[in-house]
């Protein structure tokens, strides 16, 4: 868990001379899905947003194993900004 942010994390196989990626599936606040994209966007080449399920906030991001500590690290700084209201 990353500052209440669920992540399950997967490796996903790839193709001989490819880098591989990593996948991460977080549960977030459903309007935040597009903070959440924008800021990633911003950081060129560091992650791809995917959402799974709009209306749950679960979204997965695929990116480079060798960036996981600098993703974690933004996930983490940004965490309280989308992390799912829990009543």
């Amino acid at each position: 868990m990353v500052n209440g942010v669920g992540m399950n994390k997967a490796g996903t196989g790839g193709v001989a001379n490819k880098k591989q990626c990593s996948l991460l599936r977080l549960e977030i606040t459903p309007d935040r899905i597009h903070f959440l994209k924008f800021i990633l966007e911003g950081y060129d080449g560091l992650a791809l947003l995917s959402t799974v399920d709009a209306g749950q906030g679960i979204v997965e991001i695929r990116y480079p194993s060798e960036i996981e500590s600098d993703l974690k690290k933004l996930l983490q700084s940004i965490g309280p900004q989308i992390i799912k209201n829990i009543a």
